[in-house]
C-alpha cells in the first residue's frame, strides 16, 4: 500500500463529508446515532468475537495487563457503547447556536455562534469503545471524524465501523463522515498528523509514549493530556468512613485508567485512623504500598517511596502514599508532581474545599468524591472524546462543546460604517 496516497484520499473525502456534516440537520444526525446504536446492539456477538481475537493476539505478545484491560470488551461493555451512543443523540445539538447577541451603539447586532472544528483527526490505543464514543461525538457537533486505532484492536474497531457506516447510510448522511483507517502501517499516522490541509483538530489517546510523540511532530493543533497522576487528599476535618471509601474506590475500582488515583496525601492528624483500614483494604487487594518516612512509621510494611514515585503514574496496583501538615502542603505536593488531571479532597471543611477547588490547577477538581467520575460519561457529557489537561480551547473530559468553536456574527439591515 501506498500509504500517503491513501491517507491524502481519506483527508480529502473527510474534508468532503465535513462540509456535508455543517450543513446536516439535527434529526439526520440523531438517527444515524440511533441506527448505529441498534446496529451495535444485532451485532454485539460479532463484536466480541473480533474482540476475544484482538485480545488472544495482544496476549500472545506479551502485552502488559493494563492494555489488555483497556482493549477487552464484555458484553457489559457493548450494551453501554450502544447507550453511549444513545445519549449522545439526546444531548442538544450545539451547532448554529447563537449566544451573547447584543446591540452595539451603531444598530447592528453582534453574537458568536457555535460551528464546527471541521476534519478530527483520532488516534488511540487498545480501547475499542472509543471507535463508536468518537463517531458519536464527532458526528453530533457536526464533525468529519478520521479515527487510527491501535493495531491490537484492528479487527473490533472495523467490527464498530460497520455498524457505524451502516447508521450513516441509513440516515442519508455521508460515509466518509468517519474513516477508520485499515492499515496498520506506523507511517499513517505521521502522514496523519502532517495533513494540515485536510485535517483540523488531532486528538491522541494512549500512553506517554503515543501523546510525547504526536505533540512533539504533529503540524495540526492537538487536543492532550499527556500522565493521569491523580492525587486524593484526606484532611484532618474528613469523615473517616467517607475518606476510606473514596481512597478505596479512587484507586481500585480500575487500575489502568487515567483518572485512578495514583498518591494519597494524608494529613498527619487523621493518618493513624485512616491509614490501618485501608492499608487492609489494599492489601487485601493486592496493591503495593509505597510510603514515606511518616507514612512507613504508621505502617511499617510499606516499600519506601523514592522521589520517582511522586511523578509515576502506575497505572497498576501500586499506590504511594504521603503524611502531609496540611492543605498548604497538600496543594503545594499537586501543584509539584501532579499531572493537572484529577485532585480531590474529602474534608467537612466547606472553607478548606473551596481553597482546594480554587487553588488546585487541574482540569478536574472534586470534593468528597473518587477521582474516577473524570469521566465524559459520569459528566454527563453522553461520552468523551478525550480528557484535556490544556488550557486552552477544552479542558477536562472533551464532549460535544469541546469540538467545536464559535464564530462571531453580525446582523445588520444595511448598516454602514461612518
Amino acid at each position: 500500500m501506498d500509504v500517503q496516497s491513501y491517507m491524502h484520499g481519506i483527508g480529502r473525502a473527510a474534508r468532503t463529508a465535513s462540509r456535508e456534516m455543517a450543513r446536516a440537520e439535527t434529526r439526520a444526525k440523531d438517527a444515524a446515532l440511533l441506527a448505529i446504536a441498534d446496529a451495535v446492539e444485532r451485532e454485539a456477538n460479532r463484536l466480541l468475537d473480533a474482540n476475544a481475537e484482538d485480545v488472544a493476539q495482544a496476549r500472545a505478545k506479551g502485552l502488559e495487563d493494563a492494555m489488555i484491560d483497556r482493549l477487552t470488551l464484555s458484553p457489559k461493555s457493548v450494551s453501554q457503547m450502544a447507550q453511549g451512543l444513545r445519549e449522545v443523540a439526546q444531548l442538544v445539538d450545539p451547532i448554529g447556536e447563537i449566544t451573547d447577541l447584543r446591540y452595539r451603539p451603531t444598530g447592528i447586532q453582534v453574537g458568536r455562534m457555535r460551528v464546527p472544528l471541521g476534519v478530527i483527526g483520532i488516534i488511540y490505543e487498545a480501547r475499542p469503545n472509543v471507535t463508536a464514543d468518537a463517531a458519536a461525538l464527532c458526528l453530533k457537533s457536526g464533525n468529519a471524524a478520521i479515527l487510527r486505532g491501535g493495531s491490537e484492536a484492528i479487527r473490533c474497531n472495523q467490527a464498530i465501523a460497520a455498524c457505524v457506516h451502516e447508521g450513516l447510510r441509513a440516515a442519508g448522511l455521508p460515509a466518509a463522515a468517519v474513516q477508520v483507517i485499515e492499515t496498520t502501517d506506523r507511517a499513517a499516522v505521521g502522514e496523519l498528523i502532517t495533513m494540515k490541509d485536510y485535517v483540523d483538530v488531532i486528538v491522541p489517546r494512549g500512553g506517554k509514549g503515543l501523546i510525547e510523540r504526536i505533540s512533539a511532530e504533529s503540524r495540526i493543533p492537538v487536543i492532550k493530556h499527556l500522565d493521569g497522576i491523580c492525587h486524593v487528599y484526606i484532611d484532618d476535618e474528613a469523615d473517616a468512613d467517607k475518606a476510606v471509601r473514596v481512597a478505596d474506590n479512587a484507586k481500585t475500582q480500575r487500575y489502568g485508567t487515567c483518572n485512578t488515583m495514583e498518591t494519597l496525601l494524608v494529613h498527619g492528624d487523621i493518618a493513624q485512623r485512616v491509614l490501618p483500614p485501608l492499608a487492609k483494604i489494599y492489601g487485601d487487594k493486592g496493591v503495593e504500598l509505597r510510603g514515606c518516612d511518616r507514612a512507613r512509621a504508621v505502617i511499617p510494611a510499606m516499600k519506601p517511596a523514592t522521589e520517582e514515585d511522586w511523578y509515576t503514574e502506575y497505572l497498576a496496583p501500586i499506590l504511594s502514599i504521603r503524611i502531609v501538615d496540611g492543605l498548604n502542603a497538600a496543594i503545594e505536593h499537586i501543584n509539584t508532581y501532579g499531572s493537572q488531571h484529577t485532585d480531590a479532597i474529602v474534608t467537612e471543611n466547606y472553607t478548606r474545599a473551596r481553597r482546594f477547588l480554587r487553588e488546585v490547577d487541574s482540569s478536574s477538581v472534586m470534593v468528597n468524591a473518587s477521582t474516577r467520575f473524570a469521566d465524559g460519561f459520569e459528566y454527563g457529557l453522553g461520552a468523551e472524546i478525550g480528557i484535556s489537561t490544556d488550557k486552552l480551547h477544552a479542558r477536562g473530559p472533551v464532549g460535544l462543546e469541546g469540538l467545536t468553536s464559535l464564530k462571531f456574527v453580525v446582523l445588520g439591515d444595511g448598516h454602514v460604517r461612518g
